[in-house]
């Protein structure tokens, strides 16, 4: 493609939506971290004209990005997966303990995270493999492949460099295997996973009001049933045998309170019986039809059951004392206004603050006295809401969807597998960063440190994400050019 071509071919909405949030991004950084005795936006020395340094950095390489052609991107994208894996593996070996992540490298004067580029270089190895021709999503054994490519990336992020935040934002590829395939009732597992895992914790050690057992574990075996129940329902449309398994459980939770006023009852023993009844009945059911297949549930209950006896057990040993903490807090289990809980306290305090129009720029108390950590990188929304109120925030955010909604129509019109397999892989990209940024900010989600897209501070992101949307801008100039 000629330079002309190219030029005519980008999507310039995309690129205008970019440069507005990146700019809107730089001026509440600049509020976040300004002085009293600061006066420039550009200067150096400051965290504001750091960040436009990052941006014009940023757009260098992006405009560079853009002149190379797309096919190269997927010729060389296994041999730069691969050697980015051994960048990941070498990262800790050479960073500093930050805040107890290994993720961190100095080059110089500056800090780089190579975790944050993983995530491009990850969606072209997926959008390479899942474009063969005679790729398709059938079953589960078709996601082995493209579930140990992210695999191996968020597993060295979040074990050997020990940086959570990070390695969950690869949660962020269902979005595209969901696109292209993967059934729904494997995003619905997943969604159950994290159900089971707050109930378990949060109730774990609430008693029941009457009986022996506790509220947890009440709760864990109610949504697995729901799960037995509804899948006999959608699934199979048999409405009959649905209301028969919830007869069954009635029946045995309503025996069990009988027999309690007499006898002390094991409640959590009556939920296993019942949870046990259900999925024999259900399991016969599927036999007697020969639909084989659909002993899944099977072994998706009995992996969630052991996935329950195992929850407290990662609570305690896997997960961090600072993880735990955070998780704690947000459910109510303990409160830490002063500790784990300050951050989004302040946060919301903050936001509070700004009310309908918010104080103005540059006029933020809570901003300008230092009362929210991190608010000019993973808090810098609640800048926005205390220096331009609900009004500016809201504003924000609807930008942020129209660039949503822009890439899902880039998405769309992609003439082939690859370019399109990669464009779904940057809108989960952006859709979690976003969705778990402005959570974390409201309270809403634990505080893992996800920055937010080409707003908050820091080279590293605003490179990733302007390196991420680059190529998918030069893929996208070239859609005219393939045959349909």
């Amino acid at each position: 493609m000629t330079r002309n071509s190219i030029i005519s071919g980008l999507d310039w909405w995309t690129i205008i939506l970019f440069l507005v949030i990146a700019l809107f991004g730089w001026l509440n950084i600049y509020g976040a971290s300004y002085t009293f005795d600061q006066t420039s936006l550009f200067d150096l020395s400051n965290r504001a004209g750091k960040q436009f340094l990052w941006i014009g950095i940023a757009c260098v390489l992006g405009i560079a990005v853009l002149f190379i052609e797309g096919r190269t991107y997927e010729v060389t994208a296994y041999l730069i997966y691969a050697f980015w894996i051994l960048v990941l593996l070498a990262t800790p070996l050479l960073a500093h303990n930050t805040k107890g992540s290994m993720s961190w490298i100095d080059i110089g004067p500056l800090k780089f995270q190579p975790a944050e580029l993983a995530k491009m270089i990850t969606a072209l190895a997926l959008a390479k493999y899942m474009s063969n021709y005679d790729y398709h999503i059938r079953s589960w054994r078709d996601l082995l492949t493209p579930v140990m490519l992210l695999a191996l990336p968020a597993g060295i992020i979040m074990i050997w460099q020990r940086e959570t935040g990070s390695a969950l934002v690869f949660a962020s590829f269902l979005i595209m295997f969901y696109r292209f395939g993967m059934s729904g009732y494997v995003l619905t597992g997943g969604l159950s996973f994290v159900l089971l895992f707050i109930c378990s914790i949060r109730f774990g050690g609430v008693a029941l009001p009457w009986g022996e057992g506790n509220v947890g574990v009440l709760l864990c075996y109610l949504v697995l049933m729901a799960v037995v129940v509804g899948f006999m329902w959608l699934h199979e449309q048999d409405w009959k045998n649905s209301l028969i398994l919830c007869g069954i459980v009635i029946l045995l939770y309503a025996a069990g309170l009988i027999i309690n006023i007499w006898h002390t009852v094991n409640f959590n023993l009556i939920s296993l019986i019942a949870l046990l009844s259900a999925l024999v009945y259900f399991t016969s059911v599927i036999i007697y039809r020969r639909h084989f297949s659909l002993l899944l549930v099977t072994v998706y209950v009995a992996m969630s059951l052991i996935f329950c006896e195992a929850c407290t057990m990662v609570f305690d040993k896997v997960l961090q004392p600072h993880q735990r903490t955070r998780i704690e807090v947000l459910l109510g289990l303990k409160d830490d206004p002063a500790g784990a809980g300050y951050n989004v306290n302040q946060s919301l305090i903050a936001i509070g603050s700004g009310q309908f129009t918010g104080k103005g720029f540059l006029k933020g108390t809570q901003t300008k006295l230092r009362f929210v950590p991190e608010q000019d990188t993973d808090f810098i929304f609640c800048t926005v809401g205390e220096e331009w109120g609900f009004l500016g925030s809201a504003g924000l955010l609807i930008v942020y969807l129209i660039f949503i909604l822009r890439l899902i129509m880039i998405a769309e019109r992609q003439r082939d597998n690859y370019s399109r397999i990669y464009a779904y892989c940057v809108v989960g990209i952006f859709f979690f960063h976003l969705t778990i940024n402005v959570g974390m900010v409201l309270g809403l989600l634990p505080v893992i440190g996800i920055p937010l897209p080409f707003f908050s501070y820091g080279g590293s992101s605003m490179i990733s994400f302007t390196l991420l949307l680059a190529v998918l801008l030069r893929l996208d100039s070239e859609r005219l050019n393939k045959l349909l």
